[in-house]
């Protein structure tokens, strides 16, 4: 059955920020207000999702002020995105590197930042996880933006979460106390019972592969689309002293300009393409508490 969605839109609570034309070298964390959406079905509740503008720091450059001919040949300009949702997302359940598909508001938030990447300069490339929700994702981006091909790289995939892998994660740490506790373990050799990964060992491919990447496409654009657990470790990789990065949300837009030297974050966490789609307020799968 058809899903309904209602929006309450408050005036006085929107915010437009203005930008400077300045770059900046470090990210700023952002967090994002935004008013009531609702989906409602016959029978059953659906997860809240919120209609959304963007929210930034006004020393942050907007998406609009950049330009591929004006990208510096001493680094590649890489677009980060976490992929569309999926029912596992609405559900609050662990994926890792389980092969779950995109739903339908997972569809048509890929379609949503698709239009908007395909209004903004070119690009020369685009690349995914083999996973279906990031490919599906990436698949949908490279026809919008001229018919490119997608390239798969299977170290752009999740974290391997071994034995929490398709747990409801409010019932984790009951159904499986071990795998639970060495997930939120604080140290980042502890990896999950069940061949999951520790976050040093995501962070070493997932860096790797951006590094590869950024090598080979520069002073060009390109896009890649991934998941919440890899880009948090970029994040760390660019700004390892940098504030807490806040949630990573469906389809949200991170550019990092990836030199040999150095890595800098130009944006982070833009999700202003979702004013009519909507996102899972929950964030679940990008944030640091769930995969």
């Amino acid at each position: 059955m058809s899903a309904i969605r209602t929006q309450r839109h408050v005036a006085e609570r929107r915010y437009f920020p203005r930008f400077s034309s300045r770059s900046v070298k470090m990210p700023v964390c952002v967090k994002f207000s935004a008013t009531t959406t609702t989906r409602l079905h016959l029978h059953k509740a659906l997860p809240t999702r919120h209609p959304t503008h963007l929210v930034t720091s006004p020393d942050l450059v907007p998406m609009s002020d950049s330009n591929s001919s004006c990208v510096d040949g001493a680094y590649a300009e890489i677009v980060v995105l976490r992929h569309g949702e999926t029912e596992w997302n609405a559900d609050g359940r662990i994926q890792g590197h389980l092969d779950v598909e995109l739903n339908e508001a997972g569809r048509q938030q890929a379609a949503s930042v698709a239009d908007r990447l395909s209004k903004e300069p070119k690009l020369s490339a685009v690349y995914s996880s083999d996973l279906k929700r990031a490919l599906v994702t990436a698949e949908t981006i490279a026809a919008t933006c001229g018919g490119l091909e997608v390239i798969i790289d299977q170290d752009l995939r999740e974290r391997n979460l071994g034995d929490l892998q398709g747990l409801v994660f409010r019932e984790a740490a009951k159904l499986n106390p071990k795998a639970h506790k060495a997930f939120l373990s604080h140290r980042t050799d502890q990896d999950i019972p069940g061949g999951g990964e520790s976050r040093d060992q995501l962070y070493q491919r997932c860096t790797s592969s951006l590094q590869r990447i950024g090598r080979k496409h520069k002073g060009e654009r390109v896009v890649v689309v991934s998941h919440g657990g890899v880009l948090r470790a970029l994040y760390k990789r660019a700004c390892p002293d940098g504030k807490p990065m806040g949630k990573v949300l469906n389809t949200s837009v991170n550019i990092f300009h990836v030199s040999d030297e150095e890595w800098t974050i130009k944006s982070w966490g833009d999700i202003s393409h979702l004013e009519q789609t909507g996102y899972l307020k929950s964030g679940f799968g990008g944030d640091k508490t769930s995969g």
